[in-house]
C-alpha cells in the first residue's frame, strides 16, 4: 500500500490536480458483509499546505449514493482548493430494498453498516496520511442530505469503536476533526423526519422503535467532545425539511459546541459543489465553508482525543 500510494503521489506531481486515483477497497481481506462495493477514491491536492483532508459522503436517502453531484463533484471543487478529498462511497439499502421491501425478511444493508464504514474511512486516512502528505490532527468529514446525517453521526458516536466488531484494533482517534453536514437529515424522532432516510437507515424492521429512532436522532446526542461544525441548508429545501438542521443548530448551540449554521432562502436540495444546481444564493455555501475552515484553530500535530 505505501508503494502504491507514492506512485500515484508522483503521478499527481507530474500531472497536477484533475485525476482522481485509483478507488481503495476499505474492507479487503476482512469477512464483512457487502464490503466490497465500499470504496475510498483519494482526490490528492497538489499545494496542500496545510495537510488538510476532508472525507466525502454523498447523500441519497440512505438507500443510494449521489456519487457525481455529492461525491466526485465536491470532491474535485475541494482539490481545486488546496484540499485533498477521499470520497467515501458507504454501504446503502439498495435499489431492492427500496422498491420490494425485503428486509422484513432478509437484514440487507442497514444501520450500524453505513457509520462502520465512516470510521473505517477515518482510520484508514489516518493511517496513511503520511504517504499521502496529509495531518491526521486535520481530517475532517462533510456529508450531503442522509450523508449528512452520516458525517454528524461520526462525531456524536466517536467515542464508540464501530469497527471492533469487525476485528479491527484501531489504534487512531475515531474523532473526525470537523464535520460539514450540508442540507442535513438529522432527526429519527420528530415531525420534521425524513422518512425515507429512515426507513433506509433502521430497515422496515426498526424504522417504528422508539429507542432506535431516539439513539439516532443526533440533535439528542451531542457529546462533550463534539468538533466544530458546518452547517448549510435553504427553507425551500422540498426533500429534507429545513427545521432539521434548526434542531441542530439549536442542539449544538446549547451543548456550546463551535459551529456555523447558514440558512438561505433559496436553493433546495442537491446542489452539492455545483455550478449549475440550486441557486446563486445557496451556491455561495462554498465561499463560506472555505473562509470557516481556514478559521479554525487546527494546528499541526494538535492531539486528537477521543
Amino acid at each position: 500500500m505505501m508503494r502504491k500510494g507514492l506512485f500515484f503521489g508522483l503521478l499527481l506531481l507530474i500531472f497536477g490536480q484533475a485525476f482522481a486515483q485509483e478507488p481503495i477497497s476499505l474492507w479487503e481481506g476482512y469477512d464483512v458483509s457487502h464490503g466490497k462495493q465500499v470504496t475510498l477514491t483519494p482526490y490528492l491536492a497538489e499545494n496542500n499546505d496545510s495537510g488538510m483532508s476532508v472525507i466525502v459522503c454523498p447523500g441519497g436517502s440512505y438507500f443510494w449514493l449521489d456519487e457525481e453531484t455529492e461525491g466526485d463533484g465536491v470532491a474535485q471543487w475541494l482539490q481545486s482548493n488546496g484540499i485533498s478529498a477521499f470520497v467515501l462511497r458507504y454501504r446503502a439499502a439498495g435499489f431492492g430494498a427500496f422498491f420490494w421491501h425485503y428486509r422484513i425478511l432478509f437484514r440487507g444493508k442497514q444501520y450500524p453498516d453505513m457509520i462502520t464504514d465512516a470510521q473505517r474511512a477515518l482510520q484508514w486516512v489516518r493511517e496513511h496520511a503520511e504517504e499521502y502528505h496529509l495531518d491526521p490532527n486535520k481530517v475532517g468529514m462533510m456529508g450531503f442530505s442522509a450523508g449528512g446525517h452520516l458525517v454528524m453521526s461520526s462525531a456524536c458516536f466517536n467515542a464508540y469503536d464501530y469497527l471492533k466488531a469487525n476485528g479491527i484494533d484501531t489504534e487512531v482517534s475515531l474523532r473526525p476533526d470537523f464535520v460539514c453536514p450540508i442540507y442535513p437529515v438529522v432527526t429519527m424522532s420528530e415531525s420534521c423526519v425524513h422518512a425515507r432516510s429512515r426507513r433506509a437507515l433502521l430497515s422496515e424492521k426498526h424504522q417504528n422503535d422508539p429507542m432506535m429512532r431516539d439513539s439516532l436522532s443526533l440533535e439528542r446526542h451531542i457529546p462533550d467532545n463534539c468538533p466544530p461544525v458546518f452547517i448549510v441548508n435553504c427553507v425551500d429545501d422540498p426533500i429534507v425539511e429545513y427545521h432539521n438542521s434548526m434542531l441542530l443548530d439549536s442542539a449544538l448551540t446549547a451543548n456550546h459546541v463551535d459551529h456555523c449554521y447558514i440558512q438561505y432562502q433559496t436553493g433546495g436540495h442537491g446542489f452539492g459543489a455545483s455550478e449549475e444546481k440550486g441557486t446563486a444564493e445557496c451556491r455561495q455555501w462554498r465561499n463560506e465553508f472555505l473562509n470557516w475552515i481556514r478559521s479554525l484553530s487546527l494546528s499541526k500535530g494538535r492531539p486528537n482525543n477521543n
